[in-house]
């Protein structure tokens, strides 16, 4: 079928075609979601089990272990790795890439099930979670406010979150740093024990009495009603007053034997917001919801709570949206600028205005039927996508500007009797070349986007917007451009001036640039002559080109990702266990009060003691939001380095500086990660303290840190078997007593108000204050009397390790090191030379890690892309041609496009990629486009001039397209390459 006859026939029908599109497309553009990154669901689901006042040691015996050796047998399993710390198990099961995650999940619940009736009576139940970026708040809200701290936590618990948590898109929302009601019963143990009272009773007669419960129905005639019993307390003075009965039959008041109040808990955590007392609010989206909707929900909620508690300051600490707002903005605006310089160059070339105004029309109609495909093929409009749009903006006007200029050349030169015969034969001689050439440059996105490594993972949604596109493109080429050329296109020879009515108006760069161009054709057809009369000579010095490109290899270096600058980084500030709230953020305060006197700064976040599954209440966190990078001097690096030096030594805390990366914190780790296996912690511990200073001496490191964190101190509890046999005591009754005494239990809550207030229970603070006294605490026996702890069991103080990791059921610890913005490659090797050079224990061993392993893997996948792309382009050439050695002409082109790549990355200062790499596979497809050109051309001239002339003339004929489709797809390129704006980087 001959499309582009058909739209030169019927040009209404096919500018209808063209309305619809870009209607359709309008809509579909509105209708994109906007994210950062594509939708990336990871091969890895974590299961989370909690088992309170176990140590880590309990935990990992108890839980861990019998869960790792059930999901040992999961399918698809690539490594099972755990965390335990006290009270909790995380298991991580990491799966082959493209594993079908629902399948994946429901086969790890059917193991675990058969394991969990083994796992300890007081563990709560596996929870089985898909690792996911939405685990990541994508907002904190900070509430600060003159009134008392608990009073502003309970507006916050009772009425703020409500407000949040309808907000759209939301999931869940979850604050800290406040401080909590309650209701304190302090007992005094000798008068507790004087009356054969303990914890446990008093514990258990509270909740029995607090209780308003069904008790069935009467009838009352023909009517049933409803039996309630009412024994709820209503005020703390009913407690006070509740009556108990003592052995001997005698009443006595709660208020006899125990102090009652109502007061606050011990605060645990305290959070800042530019160093005014605030409640922070992490809101979590929900899978499916898009961020940018959430993010304006949760501005509109904020107007409204504004509005409705005026005495409230609500400031948003972190907001995910604007990040990608920015980004998706700048890289939109590079886009444009891209389209408008490639319209230039074609003006430059064509000196023709409706000729121009054909190109400039198919670039959008191409952009938004992609838009429209996009949309039905459920991707989003983020980084990743909209880049891919802004690299093909030069490619996508190729195809049109090879149909325009060859249908310009015949009605130029050729005889033909009117603009549409002249489009028709135009777009009928070159429909192959194009469709072969746009072939070639989908064919080598194919391999990644079919692919199921770490490169597919990130940048599939890249190669099928590329895909789409590029096939738009020669859609359009074929079809509208041939329509638009046999109606606007002007067959009078090109000019220097714009003519408008009766007035001339001469292009005054137009006539330099022509000759410019008239010269290098002529200079270029000499070239020819001389390399085809040097051929040897034109040999070697290619080859000496693609040698220096070879050395250039070793000298760029490489990197994961490009860094890029989110105005955003984080310092994790740990401490000893033990280490008091008043002292963390005594220490937290020094780079508290430094961070405020940075000029670029925008805001100051601080956390301290927020309780974290993979961090513990030890560690606090400093967030700092900077100003975006177009409003400030100095880099986020400059100022992360700024604030390392000033903070290198910090007395009672060890900190980590922690850069916002929203790519390559969702891969993972730290730059390199040096996982060191065996199985005494003690040992594990020796290494990863040796192996972070040594490794500290390695050129490019700046900065290194453990896994392991300090050990938590602990007062070992050894029951006396036969001693607490005697007196009818357990293990158990033994810790529930303890556990009771010194923490206190809680085992109801009083309603005042509309509002629950924790009722809890302990003993008098004396008891926990030292060894001795809590041998005095007493333990309920058998027989209702009291034995003290003393009495039954051995007291003695120990350490216990804060953290146990395990991977394939193996202990571990991890090395991290970071390499700043040094060359990732080039350090790595350093390391492992270091690493090499170690005297590791018998039985203990290293593996590699991080962000360097994603890198080596990545290249790897990258790598073998490359290969098959060229193999693909190969066969679609072989096809073109019917021929087997053709091909091998066009593609000569290939290696030296290479050559060029590793000098650009040279003479800019960038490293190789990943998507520098990727940038080198649309390379392959790129170069061959112009060869194919050439190629054709060059048979036609064969048959009827000599070979050699007929290469020359085929080289100066042919210059001009190749010129100004080389030309357009560079310019389209460059406003992205220069890297302005959020997310220009990458």
């Amino acid at each position: 079928m001959d499309v582009s006859k058909i739209s030169i026939n019927r040009p209404v029908t096919t500018a209808m075609m063209v309305l619809i599109i870009i209607l359709v497309g309008a809509v579909a553009l509105m209708g994109l979601p906007m994210d950062l990154i594509p939708d990336i669901e990871f091969p890895v689901a974590i299961v989370f089990v909690q088992y309170p006042n176990a140590g880590p040691e309990e935990v990992e015996t108890m839980v861990t272990k019998p869960l790792e050796q059930a999901l040992a047998s999961v399918e698809n399993m690539d490594e099972i790795m755990s965390m335990t710390t006290e009270g909790t198990s995380i298991v991580m099961v990491q799966f082959a890439m493209k594993t079908d995650m629902d399948f994946a999940t429901l086969d790890m619940r059917e193991k675990i099930s058969m394991v969990e009736g083994f796992l300890p009576s007081g563990a709560t139940d596996p929870m089985v979670l898909k690792m996911s970026m939405d685990f990541t708040p994508v907002a904190t809200v900070f509430v600060s406010s003159e009134k008392p701290l608990a009073e502003l936590n309970r507006e916050v618990e009772d009425s703020i979150l409500s407000y949040l948590e309808r907000s759209e898109g939301v999931a869940s929302v979850d604050f800290f740093g406040g401080i909590e009601e309650e209701i304190a019963i302090e007992f005094d143990q000798e008068r507790l024990s004087g009356y054969g009272l303990s914890l446990s009773t008093i514990s258990q007669l509270l909740a029995a009495e607090n209780i308003n419960m069904p008790s069935g129905e009467v009838s009352k005639g023909s009517t049933k009603v409803i039996v309630r019993t009412l024994g709820e307390f209503s005020s703390v003075d009913e407690i006070r007053q509740l009556p108990i009965t003592l052995m001997d039959r005698s009443i006595i008041h709660l208020s006899d034997i125990a102090s009652i109040e109502q007061g606050y808990q011990e605060q645990t955590s305290i959070s800042r917001l530019d160093g005014v007392s605030s409640i922070g609010i992490s809101v979590t989206k929900q899978s499916t919801a898009n961020t940018v909707e959430v993010s304006n929900g949760i501005q509109k909620t904020l107007e409204q709570l504004r509005r409705d508690f005026p005495e409230l300051t609500f400031t948003i600490g972190m907001d995910q949206a604007d990040y990608i707002k920015s980004s998706i903005y700048s890289v939109g605006e590079s886009a444009l600028m891209g389209a408008v310089l490639a319209i230039l160059v074609i003006f430059l070339f064509l000196r023709n205005l409706s000729a121009t105004m054909i190109i400039a029309i198919s670039i959008p109609t191409s952009f938004f039927a992609t838009f429209a495909l996009m949309h039905l093929t459920g991707m989003t409009l983020n980084l990743v996508t909209l880049t891919a749009l802004t690299l093909a903006v030069g490619m996508l006007v190729d195809n049109s500007i090879v149909a325009l200029e060859n249908i310009y050349r015949v009605s130029q030169h050729e005889d033909v009797s009117s603009s549409k015969e002249a489009a028709l034969i135009g777009s009928r001689q070159i429909a192959l070349a194009i469709s072969a050439s746009t072939l070639t440059s989908v064919v080598v996105y194919m391999p990644i986007a079919l692919s199921s490594g770490i490169a597919s993972l990130l940048f599939a949604d890249f190669c099928w917007t590329f895909i789409i596109a590029l096939i738009v493109s020669l859609v359009v080429a074929i079809t509208v451009v041939p329509m638009l050329s046999s109606k606007l296109l002007d067959r009078k020879a090109s000019t220097d001036y714009l003519r408008i009515g009766k007035h001339h108006y001469n292009y005054r760069l137009v006539p330099y640039f022509t000759r410019f161009i008239s010269w290098l054709t002529d200079y270029y057809g000499k070239a020819i002559r001389r390399a085809l009369q040097h051929r040897k000579k034109t040999i070697v010095v290619c080859l000496i080109v693609f040698i220096i490109s070879g050395v250039l290899v070793g000298v760029v270096g490489m990197e994961f990702m490009p860094a890029s600058d989110e105005a955003a980084f984080s310092i994790q500030v740990d401490t000893p266990y033990g280490t008091s709230l008043e002292e963390k953020d005594r220490i937290v305060q020094q780079i508290e009060s430094y961070i405020l006197t940075i000029p670029e700064l925008e805001h100051c976040s601080m956390n301290i003691g927020v309780t974290s599954a993979f961090f513990g209440s030890q560690s606090s966190t400093v967030g700092v939001m900077l100003v975006p990078k177009q409003d400030r001097n100095r880099s986020i690096w400059e100022i992360i380095e700024d604030v390392r030096r000033e903070f290198s030594t910090l007395p009672g805390a060890e900190i980590s500086i922690i850069e916002t990366s929203s790519i390559t914190s969702m891969m993972g780790g730290s730059d390199i990660a040096i996982t060191v296996k065996g199985s005494e912690l003690g040992v594990l511990r020796s290494i990863g303290d040796d192996l972070a200073e040594i490794l500290l001496s390695v050129p490019g490191v700046s900065e290194t840190s453990t896994s392991i964190q300090e050990g938590s101190p602990e007062v070992r509890v050894k029951l006396s078997r036969s001693t607490a046999a005697f007196y009818g005591v357990t293990a158990y009754q033994l810790a529930n007593a303890l556990d009771s005494s010194l923490s206190g239990t809680s085992t109801t809550n009083l309603k005042i108000d509309g509002k629950e207030i924790e009722v809890n229970l302990s003993l008098s603070d004396a008891y926990g204050s030292s060894i001795d006294n809590m041998q005095q605490i007493l333990v309920p026996t058998a027989s209702g009397a009291s034995v003290p702890v003393g009495q039954i069991a051995e007291l003695e103080i120990g350490n216990s390790p804060s953290r146990i990791d395990r991977s394939n059921q193996e202990r571990y610890i991890t090395v991290n090191v970071s390499v700043g913005d040094n060359d990732l490659a080039k350090v790595s090797d350093g390391v492992f030379a270091m690493l090499n050079e170690y005297p590791f224990p018998e039985g203990y061993s290293y593996e590699d890690g991080g962000l360097y392993e994603q890198m080596v893997d990545a290249f790897g996948d990258l790598f073998l892309a490359l290969l098959v792309a060229i193999l693909l382009v190969y066969m679609v050439l072989a096809s073109q041609f019917e021929s087997l050695t053709q091909p091998f002409i066009i593609m000569i082109a290939i290696p030296f496009a290479v050559s060029g790549t590793f000098l650009a990355l040279f003479l800019t200062g960038k490293t190789l990629s990943i998507t520098s790499f990727l940038g080198l596979i649309m390379l392959v497809g790129i170069v061959v486009n112009n060869s194919i050109l050439l190629i054709e051309f060059i048979k036609l001239r064969k048959e009827v001039m000599p070979l050699q002339e007929a290469l020359v003339e085929a080289g100066t004929y042919r210059i001009r397209p190749i010129l100004m489709t080389t030309i357009t797809t560079v310019v389209g390129m460059i406003p992205l390459s220069l890297g302005f704006g959020d997310g220009g980087e990458i």
